[in-house]
């Protein structure tokens, strides 16, 4: 069995670090990696960055993540990850990580993500471009997280993990206006996990939202926005064969 821990929307600044250390140190105890579901930051600034990276420097379990659109609003995303890779941290976009858990072999594969609404109240690929781009961008995010995916079932994952920041389902929303829905999240991330597979999707976004929820193919979806789970994280059970 392989204990995934997972957090995110810590949206860590100056003043808080050392909040979370504490909890993290007890990781070891309960769980064998920690997944980090973005907006880690508050603004996306490398002061904020810096703060995150020493919350988890040199823990005792691996560590991945992606990053929110909290991480982005200063527009340094590569820094804000960059620092975080100098921890230790395993930042992912687009890409997928294989983590060794006492002799299984975890595939996580990991994007931000976008929105665009879910079925039957979508977005589409249609009239003036900004639109248009909204949706491409939202489906590149999800198409890479379905060739992440792939590529970890052909590396002999048998264990794997859908890390993003925005929603793949509605369920997990519930709680939120249902008017901000589409920029919760996309149905094309869900339709990219049931295509390729996974065992788990883990994401952050919906402050307001619900932690349990499913795919269309019956993939376990959890939302661990910090707002929502109210601790330093949660820990999931993956069955091994």
């Amino acid at each position: 069995m392989i204990r995934v821990a997972a957090v995110g929307d810590i949206h860590m600044g100056p003043e808080s670090q050392g909040v979370l250390r504490p909890a993290f140190d007890t990781l070891p105890d309960c769980a064998d990696l920690l997944l980090l579901a973005g907006d880690l930051t508050r603004h996306g600034t490398p002061e904020e960055a810096r703060v995150v990276a020493q919350e988890v420097r040199g823990l005792a379990v691996p560590v991945v993540a992606v990053l929110g659109n909290h991480d982005h609003h200063d527009e340094q995303p590569e820094k804000v990850a960059a620092l975080l890779e100098d921890a230790g941290v395993r930042v992912l976009e687009g890409e997928g990580t294989v983590v060794e858990c006492g002799g299984t072999r975890v595939g996580i594969a990991g994007t931000k993500g976008f929105g665009g609404g879910f079925v039957g109240r979508s977005a589409g690929e249609f009239g003036e471009p900004l639109m248009k781009e909204f949706v491409r961008y939202s489906r590149r995010c999800a198409d890479s997280l379905r060739t992440a995916l792939e590529e970890l079932d052909r590396q002999g994952c048998g264990t794997r993990v859908a890390l993003t920041h925005f929603s793949p389902v509605a369920d997990t929303l519930a709680g939120e206006p249902p008017e901000i829905y589409p920029f919760l999240g996309s149905y094309l991330l869900a339709e990219a996990i049931d295509t390729a597979g996974a065992d788990l999707s883990v994401h952050g976004h919906a402050h307001a939202g619900t932690e349990h929820g499913m795919t269309a193919g019956g993939v376990r979806v959890r939302n661990v926005a910090q707002p929502v789970i109210r601790r330093a994280f949660n820990v999931y059970h993956l069955h091994t064969d």
